[in-house]
């Protein structure tokens, strides 16, 4: 797997990543902490709605954003975010009223929203192999799962040196550092998208035309939704569930939350040798078959079972959870990938990214609300509810055989984009 970090740029980009992702994962407990001084018993509250902001930026202006930078070169865009994220980062240690809170988180995710689509649109053209390109789709896993491992570690080392404010200067150094390595980085020239003379509302709303085009990214719409379900689950009630009904320690909660990440760590690692013998098709649909009963072991478990047995409970069904989750996001860049051009690669990537946080706007309140009126047994029937229809969805709208090559839509219909090229040509 690591031998795809002898490409020279895909390393610098991996690097950048992985060192941009521990800011933002050290800036989430460093908020936490700020949002305690500002607001106290209310904190849940502020961060609650700073992470409302955050999905409704990705959701409604990543799109935009990409449509409005879609014909400039990759590495202005990429640097360009990486400053403003620094610099939101950098005036939060300012800070002194809550709302103020809410305006830099909007402009840092708003740029958050400009950068990951573009980033994660330009790997596949740095590596143009298939099989390097799923080496690094698990090394991106990977990297994701430690960060949710390490951060949290990291930050706790650092508050007993420093003050929690000090924290957001290492946030704007991993962001600085990221913009550096891009800096220095040479992207491939197929990185400036031409042909595609639609109007700016067209390119907004291309990548989610192109969804629903084609039968495996309809399913893979179905996939976010069973991605989302666990993962509300886990995020949300993992600490009520630990703490109030188990009545374990704090360290029992990290080892709860690690179970989940080792779960997607383990899949991450066995992806690139899984995806060569099975496909994305059975891989991807497996984790959707699992996620489900796996939920659905975790409502009777908190329903029924003693507190000692529910713990060994849930640190096994936490593992299946991750797992799950992991074979669906490993390989979900593959199928944006084969459904795309160099043309309208971004549009699409920008529409996963969008399209599947929109899915935690509808799991993190079904989890939160129902959890706190009903009970966590209730939320996390919900969940499992949630999950079964996105599960059969993906199961109906993904296609056995596609009769049609790669980057070609598997309807009867053209797809959007040959007509908007259509389109285009005849105007010019």
């Amino acid at each position: 797997m690591l031998s795809v970090l002898s490409n020279a740029t895909y390393r610098r980009l991996f690097l950048a990543q992985v060192v941009a992702l521990v800011g933002t994962g050290v800036l989430t407990v460093a908020l936490g902490l700020l949002a305690f001084d500002l607001a106290g018993s209310n904190a849940g509250a502020v961060m609650g709605t700073a992470l409302l902001i955050k999905m409704l930026a990705y959701v409604g202006l990543a799109p935009v954003i990409n449509a409005m930078v879609a014909r400039l070169p990759k590495k202005p865009v990429l640097v360009g975010a990486d400053l403003v994220r620094a610099a939101m980062a950098l005036c939060l240690p300012f800070i002194t009223e809550a709302w103020q809170i809410y305006v830099v988180v909007f402009l840092l995710q708003s740029a958050s929203a400009a950068f990951t689509p573009a980033f994660q649109s330009l790997i596949p053209s740095v590596l143009r192999d298939e099989r390097d390109y799923t080496r690094a789709l698990s090394l991106s896993r990977l990297a994701y799962d430690m960060e949710a491992l390490v951060s949290p570690a990291a930050a706790a080392l650092l508050l007993t040196l420093i003050s929690y404010n000090n924290l957001f200067l290492g946030t704007v150094a991993g962001f600085l550092f990221s913009a550096a390595m891009v800096m220095i980085t040479t992207l491939p020239r197929a990185d400036v998208v031409k042909g595609l003379t639609m109007s700016v509302w067209h390119r907004t709303t291309l990548g989610t035309r192109l969804f629903w085009a084609n039968r495996r990214l309809r399913s893979l719409l179905a996939l976010n939704v069973v991605v989302a379900a666990p993962t509300a689950l886990v995020l949300v009630n993992t600490v009520v569930y630990v703490r109030d009904v188990l009545h374990r320690p704090d360290a029992d909660l990290a080892l709860a939350l690690a179970c989940f990440g080792i779960g997607s760590m383990v899949v991450a690692l066995s992806a690139p040798r899984l995806l060569e013998r099975a496909g994305d098709r059975r891989v991807m649909l497996t984790g959707a078959a699992v996620i489900p009963i796996a939920l659905a072991g975790a409502t009777v478990a908190i329903l029924r079972a003693s507190p000692e047995a529910g713990w060994w409970w849930l640190l096994g069904l936490w593992f299946l959870l991750g797992a799950g989750n992991s074979a669906i996001l490993t390989p979900s860049s593959r199928l944006l990938r084969e459904a795309s051009t160099e043309e309208t690669r971004p549009y699409v990537f920008t529409a996963q990214f969008s399209l599947s946080h929109a899915c935690y706007i509808v799991a993190y309140p079904l989890s939160g609300w129902v959890g706190a009126a009903a009970g966590l047994g209730w939320a996390a029937f919900a969940l499992t509810i949630l999950a079964i229809l996105g599960s059969a969805g993906a199961f109906l709208s993904w296609p056995r055989h596609s009769r049609y090559g790669r980057g070609q839509p598997e309807t009867e219909e053209q797809s959007v984009e040959q007509s908007a090229k259509q389109r285009a040509s005849g105007a010019r």
